[in-house]
């Protein structure tokens, strides 16, 4: 029997795969903190994909916090896909093992990434490349 409604169609965001390597991987889920991940875009608050986070990986459910090298914030991982935190904080995933391809990620977030990476035991564990 047909459809009597009708056909509906909704549109969904399309996600920014920054990996280099899908098969190669490991994540874990996280709560993004609001106020030091988040940056305006639009009339939206999004924490956006390859952010560099630390995070307390004993207690997952601790805010993951901007990481940048000036304050201390040591780098556990990237953000994995984009956040929307313009409501508070908000899940996200976290990447810590993985192949991450810059050239998918924003310029202003490359720039968190180099920061934090001059001083960050997680780049053993995450390679950075253009490809």
């Amino acid at each position: 029997m047909p459809n009597s409604t009708g056909i509906q169609t909704q549109d969904f965001g399309n996600k920014n795969q920054i990996l280099a390597d899908v098969s190669n991987q490991s994540a874990v889920g996280c709560v993004v903190d609001a106020e030091t991940v988040g940056v305006a875009v639009g009339s939206q608050k999004i924490a956006k994909a390859g952010t560099p986070v630390k995070m307390n990986l004993m207690s997952i459910r601790t805010p993951a916090v901007l990481a940048t090298a000036t304050t201390g914030e040591e780098m556990t991982g990237v953000l994995l896909h984009d956040v929307d935190v313009t409501n508070g904080n908000n899940n996200g995933t976290v990447l810590l093992f993985g192949f991450v391809n810059l050239n998918r990620i924003d310029s202003d977030v490359q720039a968190k990434i180099i920061t934090a990476m001059t001083n960050a035991d997680a780049t053993k564990r995450i390679t950075f490349m253009k490809v």
